[in-house]
């Protein structure tokens, strides 16, 4: 799908996102223009969906998703992505919704889109470089599970219809493009089901059946709250949930898609993006959203589109299709939706981190972390939790592992006439490491009449933290206890600074 340039070089990872560019080419725009339109079908059930969720009228969620996505293609930092009314989101405001109604939930969502501002200031986003790999995977793939795990409702209790639709859908996805990819396969599939269904009279569920579709375009809403800390006490909590949550996400998945394109993104810029979206969403009476990985696979794996263009397209098209065209909409069989959103779990889940290869070489703990973050999320469809839950265990796994390459050896050492009882460290000491140091020096022995000396030598060593200041102060009360002193060697600068703030003054030790 490159364009030849002027020079008939294939234009970069970086020279696709242009929208400049993608305008002038008619090939491109084509591309942005047809990825817009699948994922705009796309968002109809799963924005519908998500408002029943959430406990709002499907237009709730169906204006959410056109305002973010058409907001975040003009202020977020990742081209291509996109953003919408995401489940992540509804579970979080839904316990809002059922106690205190839409206005409150319309002013959380506001008041969580000023968090998430605020969080970009701040530099939430550098704390993205400590989310390690095997959480990364961990989340790709428990989406992709969430997202295979959304159509089975699809698929039972229907019309035995339904199946040879979804294969048919399957085929055409997954074959067309061996043929041709003038256009994206899910799209083709979407029509050449619904013609299938319509012309053949077949009765099996539509979009529909999923709630009715909005006539009438979003207009300004002003929740009717009283501006007072009682109610900001109330929707706080919730704000502060859902911008987090929704930054989690739309930070993993911009990270998942610069891996995709070869592009690096402006994490900052999409952070305070995401909340200047859903100020406007809530100004319009939307539920809010956040980036969701589905469509943004679609989108940018399925469709090959890396440009905003297709981002704001999406939202425009579907407007038009649930206000101008609901009627034709509302036709086509959630068996055609369900088989392109099967296919988007099967490319979305990284097929590579279960290869038995791949189990074989992978670390334990990589791969403990990784299953680990699955589990979490699949079982609480919380992303925020799961991702916790992944980066702790990745921690302490780092930690015990760490733990156990340092190494303390004894050595006997005739030194001007006297017996030099060294200890070589060699390590990182820190609270996991250093806690088992204690017990590695031999006190009773280093304390015999031939033993005139104990030293200790930290040459190949760094103390991190005032666990390990605190433990060296205990071996050395221990060692005068037996009537000896211990020299210390070999610290660099940073660890006598250390040692010298806190030593003799944490009360602490290994005894």
């Amino acid at each position: 799908m490159a364009v030849a340039t002027a020079d008939n070089k294939a234009p970069s990872p970086r020279q696709l996102q242009s929208v400049r560019a993608t305008l002038r080419s008619p090939r491109r725009l084509k591309t942005e223009a047809l990825a817009g339109l699948v994922v705009a079908l796309a968002l109809i059930p799963e924005a519908i969906a998500f408002s029943v969720i959430a406990g709002v009228d499907p237009r709730i969620g169906l204006f959410a998703s056109f305002t973010m996505a058409v907001t975040i293609s003009f202020v977020g930092g990742r081209p291509a992505m996109i953003s919408a009314a995401t489940g992540a989101v509804a579970l979080v405001i839904a316990p809002l919704m059922r106690s205190h109604g839409l206005d409150h939930l319309i002013a959380a969502v506001i008041l969580a889109g000023v968090f998430q501002i605020l969080l970009a200031v701040a530099g939430v986003t550098r704390l993205m470089r400590f989310i390690p790999r095997s959480v990364m995977v961990g989340f790709v793939n428990a989406l992709a599970i969430l997202v295979f795990m959304a159509q089975l409702p699809e698929l039972v209790g229907v019309p035995w219809l339904v199946y040879p639709l979804v294969a048919a859908g399957l085929v055409i996805v997954v074959g067309l493009p061996r043929i041709t990819t003038a256009v994206p396969s899910p799209l083709v599939a979407i029509v050449v089901l619904t013609v299938i269904a319509v012309v053949a009279g077949l009765d099996v569920p539509t979009v529909n059946d999923k709630g009715q579709l909005p006539e009438s375009l979003p207009s300004f809403f002003l929740p009717n709250v009283p501006l007072t800390w009682e109610t900001f006490q109330v929707i706080a909590p919730f704000s502060l949930s859902m911008a987090l949550v929704g930054l989690l996400e739309s930070l993993m998945t911009a990270k998942l898609v610069d891996d995709i394109t070869d592009t690096r993104s402006n994490k900052t810029r999409e952070s305070w993006g995401q909340g200047v979206a859903n100020i406007i969403t809530g100004f319009l009476g939307g539920m809010g959203g956040c980036a969701v990985i589905g469509q943004t696979m679609i989108n940018v794996k399925g469709s090959g589109a890396r440009s905003r263009v297709s981002t704001f397209l999406a939202g425009v098209f579907l407007l038009v299709l649930v206000v101008v065209l609901g009627d034709v909409v509302g036709l086509i069989p959630m068996a055609a939706l369900v088989a392109v959103m099967i296919f988007v779990s099967a490319i979305t889940f990284e097929w590579h981190s279960i290869a038995p290869r791949t189990l074989r070489r992978m670390p334990k703990s990589e791969t403990a972390v990784m299953l680990i973050t699955v589990g979490v999320v699949v079982a609480t469809h919380n992303l925020a939790i799961g991702v916790g839950v992944g980066v702790l265990a990745a921690m302490a796994m780092f930690a015990r592992r760490v733990a156990h390459f340092v190494t303390v050896e004894r050595t006997v050492l005739g030194i001007n006439g006297e017996n030099v009882a060294t200890y070589t460290v060699d390590g990182e000491l820190f609270f996991a490491s250093s806690n088992d140091l204690y017990m590695q020096f031999d006190y009773a022995l280093d304390a015999e009449p031939e033993i005139s000396r104990v030293v200790v030598d930290l040459h190949a060593s760094h103390l991190w933290d005032a666990s390990t200041i605190a433990v060296l102060d205990a071996v050395t009360e221990k060692y005068r206890r037996h009537g000896r002193e211990v020299e210390l060697l070999g610290l660099n600068s940073a660890s006598v600074q250390m040692r010298e703030r806190l030593a003799g003054k944490l009360n602490g030790g290994g005894s």
